[in-house]
């Protein structure tokens, strides 16, 4: 058994590619998320020991329990990678990339186009494995199916644990769905009811009271939250709290989730994750807008934010939001056209 799963339910933080870097898993960790996987990483970038695929492989002790992803479509490959990352970074566990929806990724057989494929699904799996599997963990994230007519996962899963694998994660919705729609927590606790490994269930998980509910109707080992973490990190913190106490705790201070937007803003910039302060920040920009999701003024808000190059225009945009929204204030309050102004009347 893995050991963040005895006498717990672990939280993970999901691995989003451009999201869930170094600095983001740091701040994740903080908020109460227990286990993190990286980016994921190219394989055959980690062969050739590209410098920036290596960066995707970077971790603190901190934020152990942690694993590296990994993606490719050749077991053999995919192994010598692996063994490539543990020389290098000696990580709690391998995780294999059988989900990824995007076309760059399934273009090239890796991801969730692995799914059409229940021999290449055990040929990925029996690779890694032979290779690391007596030195760490082995564990995989799928899709529910690579479309609506072949939604495979009970067979995958069987194949995965029966090729070494020690968990599995299972994103509720296939390929061809991407995000849209809604995720299929019976599939998941299907799968979760037919195999002897963990299975970690993903999708749709925002609230305290969205865990509990997967925690007590299905079979599930743990959770992983993606999307709702990348626009409010809290929601690990939150969502334990209401676990151990059934209560919602009290929403987080406009002032607070700015000073973690700026922090964060601050830590990836000494990151050297993605260059000097102006690249960082450029970026970052997306990352910016997820966290204002829901704020007062939040359109025009985000047309300034998808322009900015500097700490200091974020610190500045920061000040100027807390100017004209100070608390947390009613609907009928959110529009100001004096906070539209001042944000237009700012120095491009």
């Amino acid at each position: 058994m893995l050991p963040w799963f005895k006498d717990q339910f672990p939280v993970y933080l999901a691995p989003m590619a451009g999201v869930t870097d170094v600095t983001f898993r740091t701040i994740c960790k903080e908020l109460g998320a227990d286990v993190m996987v990286t980016e994921f990483v190219s394989a055959e970038g980690i062969i050739r020991q590209d410098d920036r695929t290596r960066k995707y492989t970077t971790f603190h002790d901190e934020q152990r329990p942690v694993g590296i992803q990994l993606f490719g479509g050749d077991g053999e490959r995919l192994g010598e990678a692996a063994k490539k990352i543990i020389d290098w970074k000696q990580p709690d566990f391998i995780d294999i990339n059988y989900g990824c929806p995007v076309n760059k990724v399934v273009s090239k057989n890796g991801g969730s186009s692995l799914l059409k494929c229940c021999d290449s699904v055990r040929s990925v799996a029996a690779g890694v494995v032979k290779a690391v599997g007596d030195q760490v963990p082995v564990t995989a994230k799928i899709r529910t199916g690579w479309d609506e007519q072949t939604r495979n996962a009970l067979e995958v899963c069987d194949i995965l644990q029966s090729e070494g694998i020690q968990a599995i994660a299972i994103h509720g919705r296939t390929r061809a769905q991407a995000y849209r729609g809604e995720a299929d927590w019976n599939i998941i606790d299907a799968a979760a009811r037919s195999v002897d490994i963990p299975i970690i269930g993903n999708g749709d998980i925002s609230s305290g009271a969205d865990l509990k509910k997967r925690m007590e109707e299905t079979a599930v080992s743990g959770v992983m939250i993606g999307r709702a973490a990348m626009q409010y990190p809290w929601v690990f913190k939150e969502a334990k709290h209401y676990l151990q106490t059934g209560q919602d705790l009290p929403a987080i201070p406009v002032k607070e989730r700015w000073e973690l937007i700026v922090r964060h803003c601050r830590l990836a910039v000494d990151s050297d994750r993605y260059g000097g302060e102006r690249h960082t920040i450029m970026a970052m920009r997306s990352r910016l807008m997820a966290y204002c999701k829901g704020f007062h003024g939040a359109k025009p808000l985000r047309q300034k934010l998808c322009k900015v190059e500097s700490i200091a225009e974020v610190e500045d945009l920061a000040a100027l939001y807390m100017e004209h929204f100070p608390m947390d204030i009613t609907a009928a309050e959110a529009r100001s056209p004096q906070f539209e102004d001042a944000l237009n009347n700012m120095t491009q």
